[in-house]
């Protein structure tokens, strides 16, 4: 593999797990059981990325703390009503990953999702133990603020010139280009190659997993 970066940081829902198309869902439910507006489909998918508030907040910018409290509540609960398992992941992305901790790489993951939510999935799908690290929007800021690329950066011992964010969203994209880090855009979640193309990506791929071709 090329010796270009030392670090991979990787979004979560929509880069290695597919999980874009029931977070809308639980979007929209919870939209519903609260008496809100119903967003369409591509607009629940174009928060996807930001915590929690800052969706709820965005896709209802009329509604007041409370009802927003109640559609975080309805969606957390909508949400867990799933059980994850490793089967969840894309496909390849188990060895993927493995390959690409097995060369070297340190691998870390950077999420709009809480802590809880993000340990409950890497959890079900058996894979905590190949990341270095995880940062979470409960702990740290949401993106498209840098500061999780930055803490990553800092524990990892990695400067941005060495470091790589692959990501499924145009959050993810913006969090990088504010973080002065190089992106890679995967159109396999949220949003589209030319959607993501406007954010100057590196390269657009079509399923995470191509990224191995890039890095050999």
């Amino acid at each position: 593999m090329n010796n270009r970066f030392d670090l991979l940081i990787f979004d979560w829902d929509g880069t290695l797990i597919n999980s874009i198309d029931w977070i809308a869902h639980c979007l929209q439910t919870a939209a519903e059981r609260c008496g809100c507006a119903i967003p369409e489909t591509q607009a629940a998918k174009d928060v996807i990325g930001l915590n929690i508030q800052n969706a709820t907040s965005t896709l209802h910018p009329d509604a007041d703390a409370h009802t927003l409290e109640q559609l975080v509540q309805h969606y957390s609960q909508e949400y867990s009503s799933k059980q994850l398992s490793r089967a969840d992941l894309f496909p390849e992305v188990i060895e993927m990953l493995v390959e690409l901790k097995q060369a070297g790489y340190q691998l870390a993951v950077a999420t709009g999702k809480t802590r809880h939510g993000l340990q409950d999935a890497l959890q079900a799908t058996a894979t905590e133990d190949l990341f270095a690290v995880t940062r979470c929007a409960d702990e740290t800021a949401s993106k498209p603020d840098p500061k999780m690329l930055l803490e990553i950066m800092q524990v990892t011992n990695c400067i941005p010139e060495r470091t790589l964010m692959i990501g499924d969203s145009i959050h993810d994209l913006q969090m990088a280009n504010n973080a002065r880090i190089l992106v890679v855009g995967v159109t396999c979640g949220a949003h589209s190659k030319d959607v993501l193309q406007q954010h100057e990506p590196l390269l657009c791929l079509a399923h995470t997993t191509e990224l191995l071709a890039y890095l050999r």
